[in-house]
């Protein structure tokens, strides 16, 4: 299996664990209709992403690249976000179908919206907050290209350039 793909499956699936996990204890307390409590989600998110690329980096430190890491985030927000996306299309199709009415009616104005626009608005959070959290957490993970990071500073030896 693919190094990047083996350990973006294991943290993409204790993601979208984590997101279900929320969610059900949310509904527990009735509080799963509050869309602001969503914010925590990216709480989730930005653990698991951070998590599986530094996984990642301190299992191939000597062969990690940008794109490594940044395929091996991508990669778990991708899985996390579509077993996530599993869960609430069953959850609101069979489980409790009033649940998208009562969040997009705030929305839309009372206008008819089922609760397949719900499952897109949650796809494009999810897929747009991957990006933007692997981008992110990238900056932190790279290896420096800058010169001045590879020389010691106390050296005023003046460089070869043969």
């Amino acid at each position: 299996m693919n190094r990047s793909l083996s350990i973006a499956l294991k943290y993409g699936l204790f993601i979208a664990g984590s997101l279900i996990a929320y969610f059900l204890i949310l509904r527990l307390f009735h509080f799963h209709d509050q869309p602001w409590l969503r914010l925590a989600n990216g709480l989730f998110m930005a653990a698991g992403i951070y998590f599986a690329i530094r996984s990642y980096k301190n299992k191939y430190n000597a062969d990690f690249t940008y794109v490594d890491g940044f395929k091996t985030g991508l990669l778990t927000g991708f899985i996390a976000t579509g077993c996530f996306i599993v869960f609430m299309a069953i959850y609101m199709f069979h489980i409790d179908k009033a649940f998208s009415q009562s969040i997009l009616q705030d929305w839309f104005d009372g206008e008819e919206r089922g609760a397949g626009m719900l499952i897109i608005i949650i796809l494009m959070e999810g897929l747009a907050s991957t990006a933007v959290l692997t981008l992110a957490w990238m900056q932190i993970f790279k290896k420096s290209q800058n010169i001045g990071q590879h020389e010691h500073f106390g050296d005023n030896k003046p460089k070869d350039t043969d």
